[in-house]
This record gives C-alpha cells, sequence and structure tokens, in this order.
C-alpha cells in the first residue's frame, strides 16, 4: 500500500528467507498459476454469505414440503453442527498449510493421492450439480417474467454472460460476491422483519396475528414424521454446502494465514442466523401444505417468500422477491463456476484431471476449467423433458451425498493429521488455530457424514423406487471405484503416520520487524499495528 519493496524475511519454520508474501500480492502469481487478488473482506463475505442463493431461498420450499417447519429446524440444526464441525477441522489444518488446492491437496498429503483425486471429482461435482440447479432458477425466473424468450434462450444468454465474466479474472470476481453478498444479507434480514410484522398482525389490513397457526394446521411434520425428517436432510446438505469453499478461495487470497481463520470463525453466525433464521421464519410464515411449494408456475414462485408475501395480501411483493432471488442466484452462479473452476484446475494441476486443464492466462484466469465447469452446468436443460421440479430434486439429491462424502473426507484427513501430529512428536501448542473440542468434534464430523450418506435415500427403498434409489446412492461405489482406478493404474502410497511431511509448505506469517513479531498482512506497516479504521481502509 505504501510502495516499499518487499522485505525478506525468515521462515520460521524451514529457515528459508522469502519475499513478504503480501507486499503487492494482488500481482503475485501463485504456484497454481492463478492470481492473489482476493482481499480479507472479500474471503468474509465469501464465508459469510457467498453461496446464499436459490437452494436456501427456493429449495427450501422442497423441504419445508417434505417434512414441515419442525423438521426444517430439526433438519438446518443437525447439519448446522456437523458443518460446524467440519468448518474446525478445516480451520486447523488449512491455516497451517494455507497452500493451494484445499483439502484436496491435504487428503493428498495426509492420506493418498487416488482418495484426493476421488475427493477432487466428488467436490466439482458438487459445483456441477449446484450450478445446473441455479441455471434452472434464473431461466425460471425470466420466462416468468416473459415468455417470448424460450427457457433454453435464457439459459444460453445467461450462459455466455456468466462464462465472459468469469474471464474477467478473480478481482472482478471478489469485488462482485462482496457487494451481492451485502444485498443478501440485507434481503435476508428485511425478510425476517417482515415475518415477525407478519406473525404479530402488524401488516396493513391484517385482521388478526397469524401467530404459530400454520405449526397447529397442518401441523409441526406435515403429516410426514419420521420420514419428512430424513427427506429433509439432503434439502439442507445442499444449502449448507459451499461453507468450505474458502479453503479453496485461499489461494487466490492475499493474506491467506490471517484471512482464512477469520472467515472460519464466522461461519458460526453463518449458520445462526442465515440457516437457522431462514428455517424459523420460513416455516413461521408459509404453510408446509401450500399447493405452490411444489406446482408452482417458476421456481421462484415455489419459494416460501413468495407464498407468504402472496398470503399476507401483498401481490405486489412477488415481483421484489423473484428481483431478490434473481441477485442472489446472480452470485451463486458466479461462486459456482469459480469453486468448481479452481477445483478441476488443482486436480489438473497434480494429475488427477487431464493437463489441458491446468492452462491459465496471464491474468490468472483457469480458462479451460472454467469452461468445462460452465458447459457441464447445461444439464440443467433436463428440466425441459422432466420438468423443473423433477430436475431440481434429482440434482439435489446428487449433490446432497456428495456434500456427505467430501464433509467427512475432511473429518478423516484431519484425524490423520493429529495423529501424525502426536506420533512424530510434535507439540498442539505449534497450532496457529486449534480446532475445538478435539477428537470428538472430528469423529462426530466423521461419523454423521458416514451416516447420513448411507441413509439419506432409506425412503427410496420403501414403496421401491429405482430410478431415485440410483440418483440416491450411485455416488457411492462411484467415489470408491475413482479410487481404486486411480491407485491401480498410478500405483499410489497410502502413507504411513511417521512418513507424513509436517513441514513442507507451512505458514509463514510472523515477520520480524523492530524485534517485535506482527502477521503478515501487519508487515506493511512500519512493524506496528494501526487503527482500525486504518486497516479497513487498507482491505478497501
Amino acid at each position: 500500500m505504501f510502495g516499499r519493496d518487499p522485505k525478506p524475511f525468515q521462515d520460521p519454520w524451514t529457515g528459508h528467507s522469502t519475499p513478504d508474501p503480501d507486499v503487492g500480492a494482488s500481482s503475485v502469481i501463485a504456484e497454481e498459476g492463478v492470481k492473489r487478488g482476493l482481499k480479507n473482506r472479500h474471503l468474509s463475505m465469501m464465508a459469510l454469505a457467498g453461496i446464499i442463493g436459490p437452494g436456501l431461498l427456493v429449495g427450501s420450499g422442497g423441504a419445508l414440503s417434505s417434512g414441515g417447519p419442525a423438521s426444517l429446524l430439526i433438519g438446518f440444526g443437525v447439519i448446522g453442527l456437523i458443518a460446524f464441525a467440519i468448518m474446525q477441522s478445516l480451520g486447523e489444518i488449512t491455516t497451517l498449510y494455507p497452500g493451494g488446492g484445499a483439502f484436496i491437496s491435504l487428503a493428498e498429503r495426509f492420506v493418498d493421492k487416488a482418495f484426493a483425486v476421488s475427493v477432487g471429482w466428488s467436490y466439482w461435482f458438487i459445483w456441477v450439480c449446484v450450478l445446473a440447479n441455479e441455471y434452472n432458477v434464473i431461466s425460471s425466473i425470466c420466462v416468468f417474467w416473459s415468455d417470448k424468450v424460450p427457457l433454453w434462450g435464457y439459459f444460453l444468454i445467461f450462459w455466455f454472460v456468466f462464462l465472459a465474466f468469469q474471464m474477467l479474472g478473480v478481482e472482478a470476481f471478489g469485488e462482485a460476491e462482496f457487494w451481492l453478498a451485502w444485498v443478501k444479507l440485507l434481503g435476508l434480514t428485511a425478510y425476517f422483519i417482515f415475518s415477525i410484522v407478519y406473525a404479530s398482525g402488524g401488516l396493513t389490513g391484517q385482521n388478526e396475528a397469524l401467530g404459530f397457526r400454520y405449526w397447529r394446521d397442518p401441523g409441526p411434520w406435515n403429516n410426514n414424521g419420521f420420514r419428512g425428517v430424513a427427506q429433509v436432510f439432503v434439502f439442507c446438505s445442499t444449502f449448507y454446502a459451499g461453507v468450505e469453499s474458502v479453503a479453496v478461495a485461499a489461494t487466490e487470497c492475499k493474506n491467506p494465514c490471517v484471512a482464512v481463520p477469520q472467515a472460519i470463525r464466522q461461519v458460526f453466525f453463518r449458520i445462526i442466523f442465515i440457516y437457522m433464521g431462514s428455517a424459523f421464519f420460513f416455516g413461521l410464515s408459509c404453510p408446509a401444505n401450500a399447493n405452490g411449494l411444489i406446482n408452482g408456475g417458476s421456481r421462484a414462485l415455489q419459494s416460501p417468500m413468495t407464498i407468504a408475501i402472496q398470503n399476507a395480501g401483498w401481490e405486489g411483493g412477488v415481483q421484489l422477491i423473484n428481483t431478490f432471488i434473481f441477485l442472489t442466484v446472480l452470485s451463486a452462479v458466479n461462486s459456482s463456476i469459480y469453486i468448481g473452476s479452481r477445483t478441476i484446475l488443482y486436480l489438473a494441476k497434480s494429475g488427477g484431471a487431464p493437463r489441458f486443464l491446468s492452462y491459465t492466462n496471464r491474468r490468472g484466469v483457469p480458462v479451460y476449467a472454467i469452461i468445462l465447469t460452465n458447459l457441464v452446468g447445461a444439464i440443467s436443460q433436463m428440466n425441459n423433458s422432466t420438468g423443473a421440479a423433477a430436475a431440481y430434486s434429482y440434482i439435489v439429491n446428487l449433490s446432497g451425498v456428495s456434500t456427505f462424502l467430501v464433509w467427512a473426507s475432511i473429518s478423516f484427513i484431519h484425524v490423520r493429521f493429529r495423529n501424525a501430529w502426536k506420533i512424530q512428536g510434535r507439540s498442539i501448542s505449534e497450532l496457529p488455530f486449534k480446532s475445538l473440542w478435539y477428537p470428538w468434534i472430528a469423529y462426530f464430523g466423521l461419523a454423521a457424514n458416514i451416516f447420513l450418506a448411507l441413509v439419506q435415500g432409506w425412503t427410496t427403498l420403501s414403496p421401491f423406487e429405482a430410478g431415485l434409489f440410483v440418483d440416491a446412492y450411485i455416488l457411492l461405489p462411484l467415489f470408491g471405484i475413482v479410487f481404486v482406478v486411480f491407485k491401480l493404474v498410478n500405483k499410489t502410497h497410502y502413507w504411513r503416520l511417521a512418513e507424513i511431511d509436517l513441514v513442507s509448505g507451512r505458514r509463514r506469517d510472523l515477520d520480524k520487524i523492530g524485534g517485535e513479531e506482527v502477521l503478515d498482512d501487519e508487515a506493511g506497516y512500519a512493524g506496528k499495528k494501526p487503527a482500525w479504521w486504518k486497516r479497513m481502509w487498507k482491505d478497501l
């Protein structure tokens, strides 16, 4: 910021002198070929609200219909606990090893390269599915506004627009995500306030308070019992997918050692305010048996927010909600292409995907990885033959089980890391970020995700529905097949705990300036931490 030359400092772990990683960071090309152009505030807002999109605002309508308001709260609560456990595990290891590849590279370091490839492809598949759902929603909204252009026509328009925007580089992506995340947070807050006023009977023309009427009729479970609760878990896992994405974005962050733990600590707020708040107020303001939750004329009309505003007598509000959902989808599509392309980029760099996908241009943009991810998102057009609601359900099931697999893998990686750390005689006090309640939280995350991956499709067994059963479980054997085939072909090594490399790639965040240790994002300030308003100005 002050135009000083990069100041060499000694890595406390390796003893090597390296340039200060924060100086001129926006122009630094990382080892993966991408550009370090994300600021701390970009990563923080991505962690907080970056992936809020049609899954939460629209897909929660299907979850509410399946299980009722009580199931929605239970589903969001249980999956929220699991997500919190996963982020504690991820925070500990990615803060110590903030390099490229996130948990995919960590899987290779602590387990086996074949395992890393399986995790990477599963994670990429999550974002392809999420992207397809988002294209589904955004095209459906536009058809609702004007059907003069067919659904596939809107899809093609947005496909090329998002492709072009991604080619602008990570700085444009980060800035767009920052401001769109603020819009999403403000929009959700406004809806929560509306729900409180609506439930209290304070709307103009409202004769009586709504209260908890919909918890009494159609009831907290919408007459579906535990079966409805089980179905909600798959929906909720898709809504939570993305809490771990800060580790992927860390490669392009100026100060990953500072930004990643900061973003991870915000996940608790995200779970309480965004997810639990949405579950509570959706169940409070929208009846679970509303026909529109399943048979709405468009995906946006199936949102609990839309139905609640219609029931409140404000028909004009439907267009406002549609606009809000449209803006959230812009952000969600952008994030999905970004995370998916960076995942496939690292796989290609490490030999787990075709090599040509590792190409980045001089601006640090992974061109072919972006094109491939965006191209596969075209499966959204299956709704032309199956219907939007059916297509959404199929894709949610696929992405839900993928989320459980990836999250279980993160917990397993954490367990392997801690065991290797102990066996090699390291002290826990050396860790810059310590997971809460280890080992219980790591084993809880591992067991819970394996359990949910196995039982999430049990409702397809009675009555047995072959198509839905395959949709629910096909990714479980595929994960194992990718692992076995890659291992046999490449003869990869499963690391014993004593063999695991715990030294290379460790964080370099301490610089000596005037005899004082400071974090690397403070190193540009002559050894003295500035006032909070100066740090805020620096981030802007």
